[in-house]
């Protein structure tokens, strides 16, 4: 009897060993600063660390402001992630901030505080509300559909740097 409990004991304490190394293995990989929107991008952590590199560099600051539960954000993430002329773009020609949550600076938010919304800031420091998407009642917003047009406001961007600063 003794045998029996001392091998069902070993028994048990095998398979829960096991059961708790497969448990780690299924844990996910901690999320970098991307958050799904391009691993091979150089994102900053914070609103005023991507103001003081977009100043340093001369680069303009692209914030994209979303939200982890929101349909609308994941499926614009899904399609700015995949899209290769926007990754090589944004890793080469801007400073990167996706955010969260809300800044303190409300010129990042002159309609309205809603997600995905995307903002351009120039090395100046200024938040350019003139660059903005295709919708009126959400002037800042883009839709998976309108990639091409997200591109060539990043063009616009970069494009009054060079003659505007």
């Amino acid at each position: 009897m003794f045998h029996s409990t001392l091998a069902l004991s070993l028994l048990l304490i095998a398979v829960s060993s096991n059961l708790a190394m497969a448990i780690k293995k299924e844990k996910r990989v901690p999320q970098t600063l991307s958050r799904g929107w391009g691993d091979e991008i150089t994102w900053v952590q914070t609103y005023e660390e991507g103001l003081y590199q977009a100043k340093k560099s001369n680069k303009p600051l692209m914030v994209i402001h979303h939200l982890e539960d929101c349909q609308y954000c994941q499926a614009l993430k899904k399609a700015f992630a995949e899209n290769e002329e926007i990754q090589e773009m944004a890793q080469n020609n801007f400073v990167m901030l996706n955010l969260m949550h809300e800044t303190t600076d409300k010129n990042l938010s002159p309609d309205g505080q809603y997600v995905p919304r995307i903002m351009f800031v120039d090395p100046s420091l200024t938040v350019r509300a003139d660059i903005t998407g295709r919708y009126s009642n959400r002037l800042y917003t883009y839709e998976p559909q309108d990639i091409p047009f997200l591109i060539e406001n990043m063009k616009k961007a970069l494009r009054l740097i060079q003659t505007e600063l």
